[in-house]
C-alpha cells in the first residue's frame, strides 16, 4: 500500500525568496566562473537535466533522487551546479539538499541561516567532533527527504545535533520536500590524487541507499578538474581560485537499483524484519526533535511502527551483518563511480586497496585539518 499523501505544505514566503536568492545568485556565480574563465566538458549533461525536468513537480515524483560522486575540491559544491542553466539555479525545490561541516557551515548564527536555506544539513565529522558519526541526526534529515513525506509534519519545526543547537528541519514541509534530491561526497574530504583516485567510501551512503523508502534513483558522478582550480598546495594568494583550467564532469545515468543493490537491500530488510520482530522497546536514535530517546512498544509480532530513518536495535546499527552490508554497499557505489573515470581512458588503473578503510589507518594519527596522506601522497583538507 503506497504512503498516505499529507497536505500540501509550503514554506513561508520569507523562506522561498531567501532559498532562491541564496542558491540562485550561488548558481549564477558558479556559472559565470565556469564558463567565463575555464574551460569545461560535461559528459550526460542532457540525460540529467531530463531526469531533473521530469522532478520538477513535486506532486509526481515517485522516489527521492541521490547523487554521489569523488571529493578533489572545496569548489565542488556548489561550483559543479553551475553546469545547469539559471533555470534551475533560482528553483530550490528541485535543487539538491547535501551534507555540510557543522564547525564550518553552522559556526554562527549568520552561516547558519545561510547554508540552511542553501539546503545544506549540518553534518559533525568525529573528526573534529564529539557528535559525529553514522547515526547522527543529518543522516536521519537525508534519508527522511529522499522518502515517501510523512503524513504528518514533525511537532517541532527544529531539530538538534549537539542537544544545545536548533535546526531548522526541512521536514516540516513533507509535500514541498515530497521525494527530494541528496548529494554525497562519500569519501568525506577533499582527497586531490595525482591521478584522480578515489579513497574508500564511508558508510553513511550505505545508509542513503539502504534505508530510503521507497529505493532512492542513484546517480554516479565524477569530478576532475576543480582541484586544478583550488589545489591544496596553491600559493599566494590561497584565497583566490586559479582560471583557465578545464573542469570536466561525467552524469552516469541512473543506476539499475535491483542489479546493483538488490541482494545487499534484500538481506537489510531481513535484518531490520527480525530485529524488528525480536520486540525491542526502545529506539536510540540520537539527539533528535531535541529527544535523546524515543520508546515504542512492539507486540513482537513484527507490525510495530519504526519511522524511516530509525534504527530500533543495536544489531541493526553496530551489528556485524549490518556493517558487513554498508561496507559492501559502499564498496559497489564506489565501483560505480570508478567505471565512469575509467570510461575517459586518460586514468591509470585504480589501486584496488584505495578503496578499503583499513588501507588509510596510518592517515588517522594526523592532526591538521589539511596535510599530505601518507598512503598514496594526495593532498588532503578536512577543513
Amino acid at each position: 500500500m503506497s504512503p498516505s499523501r499529507p497536505p500540501a505544505q509550503m514554506p513561508s514566503l520569507s523562506m522561498r525568496v531567501k532559498s532562491s536568492m541564496i542558491m540562485g545568485i550561488t548558481g549564477l556565480i558558479s556559472r559565470c566562473f565556469l564558463h567565463g574563465f575555464n574551460t569545461v566538458e560535461t559528459h550526460g549533461l542532457a540525460q540529467f537535466r531530463e531526469l531533473l525536468d521530469s522532478r520538477a513537480d513535486p506532486e509526481k515524483r515517485e522516489r527521492g533522487l541521490l547523487t554521489v560522486s569523488n571529493h578533489v575540491s572545496v569548489l565542488d559544491d556548489p561550483m559543479v551546479w553551475g553546469l545547469l542553466p539559471l533555470s534551475y539555479a533560482f528553483n530550490p525545490n528541485n535543487l539538491r539538499w547535501t551534507l555540510g561541516a557543522h564547525d564550518i557551515c553552522f559556526k554562527n548564527q549568520l552561516f547558519s541561516s545561510f547554508f540552511t536555506h542553501g539546503q545544506v544539513l549540518p553534518c559533525h565529522r568525529s573528526k573534529h567532533s564529539p557528535h559525529g558519526g553514522l547515526f547522527q541526526p543529518c543522516m536521519t534529515q537525508a534519508i527522511r527527504l529522499l522518502s515517501h513525506p510523512s503524513p504528518s509534519p514533525p511537532a517541532s519545526p527544529y531539530y538538534t545535533t549537539t542537544g544545545t543547537d536548533s535546526i531548522l528541519s526541512p521536514l516540516t514541509h513533507p509535500q514541498h520536500r515530497r521525494y527530494s534530491w541528496v548529494h554525497v561526497f562519500p569519501e568525506g574530504l577533499v582527497h586531490q590524487h595525482p591521478d584522480v583516485d578515489l579513497r574508500y567510501f564511508k558508510w553513511g551512503v550505505a545508509r542513503l541507499i539502504l534505508e530510503s523508502e521507497p529505493s532512492p534513483d542513484i546517480v554516479p558522478m565524477f569530478i576532475d578538474g576543480t582541484q586544478k582550480c583550488m589545489a591544496e598546495d596553491r600559493g599566494f594568494p590561497k584565497f583566490l581560485p586559479r582560471v583557465g583550467k578545464t573542469v570536466r564532469v561525467t552524469f552516469g545515468g541512473v543506476l539499475d537499483y535491483e542489479a546493483t543493490f538488490g541482494d545487499l537491500k534484500a538481506r537489510w530488510d531481513e535484518l531490520v524484519r527480525r530485529e524488528t520482530k525480536k520486540g525491542n522497546t526502545t529506539k536510540t536514535v540520537g539527539w533528535l526533535w531535541k529527544t535523546a530517546v524515543i520508546e515504542q512498544t512492539d507486540d513482537g509480532d513484527g507490525d510495530g511502527q519504526r519511522q524511516v530513518g530509525e534504527l530500533t536495535s543495536e544489531e541493526l546499527r553496530n551489528g556485524r551483518e549490518a556493517r558487513e552490508i554498508r561496507i559492501e554497499v559502499a564498496r559497489r557505489m564506489r565501483e560505480e563511480i570508478l567505471r565512469l573515470r575509467s570510461e575517459k581512458g586518460v586514468y591509470k588503473e585504480s589501486e584496488e586497496s584505495f578503496g578499503r578503510a583499513e588501507t588509510w589507518r596510518v592517515d588517522k594519527g594526523e592532526e591538521g585539518k589539511k596535510y599530505r596522506s601518507r598512503v598514496d601522497g594526495s593532498q588532503i583538507n578536512q577543513d
